[in-house]
């Protein structure tokens, strides 16, 4: 142990040794905001022991935190979050009238249900449902006139939106399983992704239908 630590301060070292992991892990859960830190004028890394105990009694109380069971925060969050302050930049928002921009509002809830039916299933049942969602972006673009890049751009703004919230509660949560992290991270954008196929796949079949 280093002289500071009887003192009550822990280096990034120490605290790895304390909590079984790779000091990489510690330096990542700091810069995310996962575990208390404080910098010394150096620069350095320092932890306090009483803070580092508690957040290990705290972390092992919490429940794992399932991308299921975190939807209904991340609900909540994201209807703090869009509002004309934040829709307004957006250059396909400002082509929107009233009722089309309702209808965007309410995007993240439709994201958000689709994402727990899609959670809730697998294989082509969990496709399907991404699939269809992106028809669902694709029809409602075309319906407000707005090209393939605008519609794509309002979806990317709620699925980014979507990540952001999902990202803060588990933060806020200490989810400090890394593979946890991962898992919900994957199927985040394995759903995401597949929506956006199916949008501009939906976009290229209207316009050829047109031609």
């Amino acid at each position: 142990m280093s002289k500071k630590n009887t003192n009550g301060w822990l280096s990034l070292k120490d605290v790895a040794e304390r909590l079984g992991v790779h000091p990489s892990t510690v330096r990542a859960w700091s810069d995310q905001g996962v575990l208390p830190v404080y910098r010394t004028q150096g620069g350095h890394r320092r932890y306090l022991l009483d803070e580092i105990n508690l957040w290990v009694q705290t972390s092992r109380q919490q429940k794992e935190m399932e991308p299921e069971s975190a939807l209904r925060y991340v609900l909540k969050r994201i209807r703090f979050q869009i509002g004309e302050k934040r829709l307004a930049p957006e250059a396909w928002y400002q082509k929107l009238d009233e009722d089309a921009r309702h209808q965007y509002r309410m995007s993240s809830k439709t994201l958000m249900q689709s994402l727990a039916s899609y959670l809730s299933t697998d294989g082509e049942d969990a496709i399907a449902e991404a699939r269809s969602l992106g028809y669902e972006y694709a029809s409602r673009g075309r319906r407000y006139n707005l090209s393939l890049i605008e519609a794509t751009r309002a979806f990317l703004f709620f699925r980014n939106l979507l990540i952001e919230a999902m990202t803060a509660v588990y933060l806020d949560s200490r989810v400090s399983d890394i593979e946890a992290w991962g898992e919900m991270l994957s199927r985040l954008h394995a759903f995401t992704d597949q929506t956006m196929l199916s949008l501009m796949e939906t976009y290229v079949a209207f316009e050829n239908s047109h031609r």
